[in-house]
């Protein structure tokens, strides 16, 4: 049976109110001509950059049609279009109408960290149980969201959506716009600062989330954070159901978390029963998130004990905790080095976490030049933390983890200050950029290192992680 199309003219102009030009059919949306596939709807959103100048390349490229404001130069009249007066709101109409049309269940994911990991659990645990639509990367904005929603095909029996913020009001607009049966807040923590006056601002806007709960919804809440009493007193004032996890869970109560190199073993109870889990990464943050993940997909009804078996299968994406062999010599494959590539984004709580992990990794020892394995950290600027932002850099010397790290490179203004106050032994190089660090850090590595590289988006760790890569060699199959 050949599926039904994702949107055809007709439909998308009823949902926006807009007037199609032609009569044409679309299998996806996209906002972006560099990964549009045929039979995409593109649509021309205003960011950076106008995404009317980019429609006849997107046609070209065999787009179905092109969301717009208006005619684009270089377009013939005759174009499939379909005109609106706003994109972005025609775009959020969309995304209103494909939420509308399913019959999913839906599940909704914020938090200051581990919004996007999370999600990864969930669509993969779900995913092993029906037909699964989830947001890609971390498309969690006021574009995102409704574009992950337009993107839902009708027969979807399970949604994930990621919800992001990075300023007060942004959240609950965009999940009663989702309209989960279950939303997720996995920590509340320092981060986007700037835009709060504290963790108790960031708290009453993470709970927002709770205003976009279908009736009789859940919400599967941290009972471990500082502020874990205004999220439990919002969904009772909604009159939601609360369910809590953590190691002072109320329902999903953690019991142990044993970290090996690979691996994190997890022992919890729900409801009093035991629960045991293993997930195929290290991380006390990744056992955290994984029983909110399994309490979450409880309660959207999906089977508990095969969850625990997908999640058991589950790790993380490149640039949020992926670990990786780096093979340093053609023919000696015992010359290695391990990459813990978590380079995406980072606060206070995440480099704790990544840390953490980094001090659980087994380095190998008498190989390669130095003869002994180090756990090494690269270590970015956290931005957006506002006044406190040098002493919560600082702080990280304090952290249990940093005494088995062994070497510590920073990259940042704000990096200098952990720099500054870490004991000489641990110092390795400062950098202004990770262009700089890029180029002398390969240097400083060797066979029987493991490496982590983490830090804020913007200071491009990216790049270090892509020279660490460069280093390696292929391995043929024996």
């Amino acid at each position: 049976m050949t599926n039904p199309p994702l949107w055809t003219a007709a439909e998308a102009a009823e949902a926006t109110s807009g007037t199609a030009t032609t009569d044409w059919i679309a299998n996806g949306v996209s906002i972006d001509t560099r990964t549009i596939e045929k039979g995409d709807l593109f649509v021309a959103l205003k960011d950076v950059r106008d995404g009317h100048d980019f429609v006849a390349a997107a046609l070209e490229k065999g787009a179905a049609a092109a969301l717009v404001s208006h005619v684009p130069k270089g377009v013939a009249d005759d174009a499939p279009l379909l005109v609106v007066p706003d994109v972005l709101k025609a775009l959020e109409a969309l995304g209103r109408k494909g939420r509308a049309r399913t019959r999913a269940r839906v599940v909704a994911v914020t938090g200051s960290v581990g919004k996007t990991s999370t999600k990864e659990m969930l669509a993969a645990m779900l995913g092993d149980q029906g037909r699964t639509h989830a947001s890609v990367a971390s498309y969690n904005n006021h574009w995102g969201v409704p574009l992950t929603l337009a993107r839902m095909p009708q027969d979807t029996e399970y949604a994930v959506i990621e919800i992001g913020m990075n300023h007060p009001g942004e959240i609950a607009p965009l999940a009663r716009m989702a309209r989960p049966h279950v939303a997720m807040i996995t920590t509340v923590a320092a981060a986007h600062l700037e835009a709060f006056d504290d963790i108790t601002g960031i708290a009453v806007e993470k709970a927002s989330i709770i205003d976009g709960l279908e009736y009789g919804g859940s919400a599967i809440l941290n009972n471990d954070v500082e502020t874990a009493a205004i999220l439990q007193a919002k969904a009772l004032d909604a009159k939601r159901k609360d369910v809590g996890f953590g190691w002072h869970g109320f329902d999903y109560v953690l019991k142990d978390v044993q970290l090996h190199s690979d691996t994190t073993v997890v022992q919890a109870e729900v409801d009093g029963s035991p629960l045991v889990f293993k997930i195929a990464t290290a991380g006390q943050h990744f056992a955290m998130n994984g029983l909110g993940a399994l309490a979450a997909c409880a309660e959207l009804g999906a089977d508990l004990a095969l969850a625990a078996q997908s999640l058991g299968r589950w790790t993380p994406f490149k640039g949020r905790g992926a670990r990786e062999t780096i093979f340093l010599d053609p023919v000696e494959r015992d010359l290695t080095l391990e990459l813990i590539d978590d380079s995406y984004n980072a606060n206070p709580t995440s480099m704790a976490a990544a840390l953490d992990v980094l001090a659980a990794a087994e380095v190998t020892h008498d190989t390669g030049r130095v003869r002994r394995g180090r756990r090494i950290a690269v270590l970015g600027d956290m931005m957006e933390l506002g006044s406190d932002a040098k002493k919560l850099h600082a702080g990280l010397a304090d952290l249990d983890a940093m005494e088995k790290v062994d070497r510590v490179h920073c990259i940042g203004p704000l990096m200098r200050t952990l720099y500054d106050t870490l004991p000489e032994h641990q110092r390795g190089r400062w950098c202004e950029t990770s262009e700089e660090m890029a180029k002398v850090l390969r240097s400083r590595l060797d066979a029987g290192d493991v490496v982590l590289a983490k830090g804020s988006l913007s200071m491009k760790l990216a790049l270090v992680v892509d020279a660490i890569r460069k280093m390696g060699h292929p391995v043929e199959n024996a």
